[in-house]
C-alpha cells in the first residue's frame, strides 16, 4: 500500500454553540491518488478540506500530512508544500498573470529568471499557450482562462499535494468539460495527491478514483469511483436521483 499523503484520525470539528460540522473522521488518502468529497452544502466537504492546510483547526483528532501532525507544522511551509484551487480563483487583479502566478516562487525567494522560466513552463501546462498571457491581467481573461491561471499558480512551487474546492463550478459546461479534460491529463502526468471538493459526480467519477461521500460532518460512503454507480448503499443511490432528477429538470425541449 502507498504511503498516506492526507490522513484524518478521530477528527471533529464543534463550534462554540454546540454545532456539529465534522464528526469523528478517519481517513486516509494514499499518495499519488485523485480522491473526490461529495455531499450537500454544509455537509462538511470544504471545512474538511481546510484542515489539511491549517485553515481550520479540529476541535477533537488530528489531521496529519506526510505522517506528520498539521498542528505541529509551520504554517508557512506547511502551505507550501500544498497547492490551493477555489472556485473564485482568488487572483490579484492588479498584477499580471506572471506575477499572479509566480506569487508563490517570489515569496519563496526565488530570482525573477528563475520565476520568469517557470511561468513559461506553467502556462502552456494549463492550456494558455503564447507569450502574451504573462503580460495580461486578470480583468483582460474570461471565466475559464483565469481558473487555468488559478491552477498554474497553485502548481507553481510543485507541491506534491493539491486541494481543489468546487474548482469549475462557476464555469459554463463547455468550459468546465475542457477544464476537466485538462485536469485529468494533469493528474496522469504529475502524480500529484489531489483532493477534490465537488457537487458534481460526473466530475467526480471522471477524476478521482476513490470518491467519499459526507453528510452532517459525517463520512457515510467511502467507494472506489467505479462502484459508485452500481452501489445499493443509499446514502449514494440517493445523491444518484438527486443528479439524475437536476438533469431531467435542466432538459432543453425539443423543438
Amino acid at each position: 500500500m502507498a504511503m498516506a499523503a492526507v490522513e484524518f484520525d478521530a477528527l471533529s470539528l464543534v463550534l462554540s454553540g454546540g454545532r456539529s460540522i465534522l464528526s469523528g473522521i478517519h481517513l486516509a488518502v494514499e499518495q499519488g491518488s485523485t480522491t473526490a468529497f461529495l455531499g450537500r452544502s454544509g455537509s462538511g466537504k470544504t471545512t474538511l478540506l481546510r484542515m489539511v492546510n491549517a485553515m481550520a483547526s479540529p476541535t477533537a483528532g488530528e489531521a496529519r500530512v506526510m505522517g506528520k501532525p498539521v498542528a505541529s507544522q509551520d504554517c508557512t511551509s506547511l502551505r507550501r508544500g500544498i497547492g490551493y484551487v477555489i472556485q473564485e480563483t482568488g487572483l490579484f487583479p492588479h498584477m499580471t498573470i506572471e506575477r499572479n502566478v509566480g506569487l508563490p516562487l517570489e515569496m519563496a525567494g526565488q530570482s525573477k529568471t528563475q520565476i520568469a522560466t517557470r511561468v513559461a513552463e506553467l502556462l502552456p501546462m494549463v492550456g494558455l499557450e503564447g507569450t502574451s498571457f504573462a503580460r495580461r491581467y486578470p480583468w483582460q481573461l474570461s471565466g475559464g482562462q483565469r481558473q487555468r491561471v488559478g491552477l498554474a499558480r497553485a502548481l507553481a512551487a510543485d507541491p506534491p499535494i493539491l486541494l481543489m474546492d468546487e474548482p469549475f463550478g462557476a464555469l459554463d459546461p463547455v468550459t468546465r468539460v475542457e477544464m476537466q479534460e485538462m485536469m485529468a491529463s494533469l493528474i496522469e502526468r504529475l502524480h500529484k495527491t489531489v483532493l477534490l471538493v465537488t457537487h458534481d459526480l460526473e466530475e467526480a467519477l471522471y477524476l478521482a478514483q476513490r470518491v467519499i461521500f459526507l453528510e452532517g460532518g459525517r463520512v457515510v460512503a467511502d467507494l472506489p469511483s467505479n462502484k459508485v454507480m452500481p452501489s445499493s448503499d443509499p446514502h449514494v443511490r440517493q445523491y444518484i436521483r438527486a443528479v439524475r432528477h437536476n438533469h431531467r429538470n435542466h432538459e432543453e425541449p425539443m423543438v
